[in-house]
């Protein structure tokens, strides 16, 4: 039996152009990430039952709850519908809030990105800026509209566990979305900020707990090689749980 941690990866759902079917993507840098880094990837399937997700995360040591081609439900937020927000279609999101349920009560090492980070933020307690634009018209760009590769600045917050990740003040970092948190949950605290306030990266407040949200990329091609260290670091936090797995 292995006894480098296994890694659970979320992906995408998408639907094909010429059918009904239902595609899980997973960006290759998840995974490349990860086996770079020392660990195990395991894929997890959008499953919609938490005693189907439950035996899938008994193995895993750790977690990456990916981002998405599609956005936080409104209603999720006791908002209504707006033209300008897309929802990920209803699996993908049924799947991820149960996954996200049994991350916070088992408290697995979790970094959550993008979409990820964002619906962590709303079952936590949090909520979201639904559409920057429109909600917070005097943010900095955070997409590039022609749908090009974009990047500003980001301020980490000082004494944070970012921080001490990345040993730096600011980073460059890519960036596209429109969404963004806009009240960080109770358990949660603000951890990296954009120029114009817009929060970037949120952690757990408990010490004990690894857990990271970040708006950015590091798994693209576009990230920076700083970006690395968020691996190494979950990485790191998960190899606690590799002694209890093997024991069971």
């Amino acid at each position: 039996m292995s006894h480098k941690p296994f890694i659970g990866i979320t992906g995408d759902l998408r639907q094909s152009n010429r059918s009904k079917s239902l595609f899980t993507c997973v960006h290759s840098g998840y995974y490349d990430s990860v086996v770079a880094v020392g660990a195990v990837p395991v894929i997890i399937p959008p499953l919609l039952k938490e005693e189907e997700l439950a035996p899938i995360v008994d193995v895993l040591d750790g977690i990456i709850l990916g981002g998405a081609s599609g956005d936080v439900n409104p209603r999720r937020m006791g908002q209504p519908k707006r033209p300008s927000v897309t929802p990920v279609l209803d699996r993908l999101e049924e799947s991820m809030i149960q996954l996200c349920r049994i991350v916070v009560r088992r408290k697995l090492p979790v970094l959550a990105i993008g979409y990820g980070m964002q619906l962590l933020n709303v079952l936590m307690g949090g909520n979201l800026y639904a559409h920057l634009p429109e909600d917070l018209p005097r943010a900095l760009p955070h997409f590039d509209r022609m749908g090009g590769p974009h990047r500003h600045v980001v301020e980490l917050t000082p004494a944070t566990r970012i921080d001490e990740i990345y040993g730096c003040s600011e980073i460059l970092v890519n960036s596209n979305h429109h969404q963004a948190v806009r009240r960080v949950a109770p358990g949660l605290r603000t951890a990296a900020v954009a120029p114009d306030g817009v929060i970037e990266a949120i952690e757990a407040e408990d010490p004990e707990w690894f857990c990271i949200g970040i708006q950015w990329h590091p798994e693209n091609e576009t990230a920076s090689a700083l970006d690395r260290q968020l691996f190494e670091a979950l990485v790191s936090a998960s190899r606690g749980k590799v002694t209890l797995r093997l024991a069971a």
